[in-house]
């Protein structure tokens, strides 16, 4: 078998699930005989993770979606390296990967991830980079997501489904407290939280509806917004001012301290409208914070309702309010949730995530 030469790309600016699951990728592919590099936007935090942790990366200026020039840089870093397989980790990556190959005869096979479950645009140039013979592998986060690409997908046998993991280790459950001192709670305060970026798809209006319908029923509790801001952060103020709720929800914007505070929230209230597989409900899991969320996307592939936490539809406040109230009141169910989400999220390690992805690169050069 040919010794694995491997390109990861990242597009991202920011460092969210996506970035976090190359870096337990990157980290646990160590423990093998793979060649990595990473090819990633310069002075961002991959960037500066894979300089802080030793990792060879080359970092680049992004200006667009499609650069003919960053297409040339993939094929030309590909070329010297003697890469064999280009790991695409999101949409522009793919895009620079492919174009890499059509426009400059890059000869590296790609394997594309997939992590969210938007549709494919219906585009000559989206489906001829989905289903160009260099994609030799999509890697689905979830069968929700794998549901979604299957109308656009040719060749049905290139979509394979793994789950994103975690690092169950750093997510060792403790009260901090963190949250309270710092926001001058009291002790007894109630934490309902949800930690995600305030993008559209995570539908914040939903918990903020969700927050009204609680506060509404007399209970004594704070909600709190963990999350940088991914385009809706105004929005979703503004619209948390006009329900006269700014004193009962605070936002805290990104944090990197969530394997100490999560442990602090009393209920995790995942309000997706759209969600690949949602591995803040995983870290909630190994921190045996119980859940409640919308059934969206691959969100049911990790909760079973009233075993592993509480699932509503899509943008049913009243229901997930209802749901919040439960686990609140039933310390036996509260209890039971926990105990069967604690042993589920075993199977959705880092290192679960790393073996079947390199079976995946394996398969390939085989």
């Amino acid at each position: 078998m040919q010794k694995i030469k491997l390109l990861h790309i990242s597009s991202a600016l920011t460092w969210r699930g996506g970035e976090q699951q190359i870096a337990y990728l990157l980290e646990e592919l160590q423990k093998y005989e793979v060649e990595q590099h990473v090819f990633c936007v310069e002075k961002t935090p991959l960037a500066v993770w894979c300089e802080k942790n030793k990792i060879s990366h080359f970092a680049y200026k992004k200006k667009s979606s499609i650069s003919t020039k960053v297409a040339e840089k993939v094929a030309a870093f590909c070329y010297i390296k003697k890469i064999n397989l280009i790991h695409a980790h999101d949409s522009h990556s793919h895009t620079y990967a492919f174009m890499s190959v059509v426009l400059n005869w890059n000869k590296a096979g790609i394997v594309v991830s997939r992590r969210v479950d938007f549709p494919i645009r219906r585009s000559f140039f989206s489906s001829w980079k989905y289903n160009h013979s260099s994609i030799k592998k999509i890697i689905c986060v979830s069968e929700g997501v794998k549901s979604v690409l299957l109308p656009a997908i040719k060749d049905k046998e290139i979509l394979n489904v793994i789950y994103d993991g975690i690092d169950i280790e750093r997510f060792v459950f403790h009260q901090s407290n963190i949250l309270h001192r710092e926001f001058s709670l009291p002790k007894e305060k109630i934490i309902i939280a949800n930690i995600a970026a305030i993008a559209n798809h995570k539908d914040y209006f939903t918990f903020v509806n969700t927050a009204k319908n609680l506060i509404s029923r007399g209970l004594d509790v704070v909600f709190f917004i963990i999350g940088d801001d991914g385009g809706e952060e105004a929005i979703i103020k503004k619209y948390v001012h006009q329900q006269n709720l700014f004193s009962h929800i605070i936002f805290t914007g990104f944090r990197t301290d969530i394997p100490q505070t999560l442990p602090e929230v009393d209920v995790l209230l995942f309000t997706s409208k759209e969600e690949g597989l949602g591995t803040t409900i995983l870290d909630a899991f190994a921190c045996k914070v119980p859940v409640v969320a919308t059934a969206a996307g691959g969100i049911p592939e990790i909760i079973t309702h009233e075993n592993t936490g509480l699932l509503a539809p899509v943008g049913d406040a009243q229901t997930l309010a209802h749901y919040v109230e439960k686990i609140l009141a039933d310390r036996n169910l509260r209890e039971q949730l926990i105990e069967n989400a604690w042993q589920k999220v075993k199977y959705f390690s880092k290192e679960n995530m790393a073996k079947k992805t390199l079976e995946v690169y394996q398969s390939l050069l085989n």
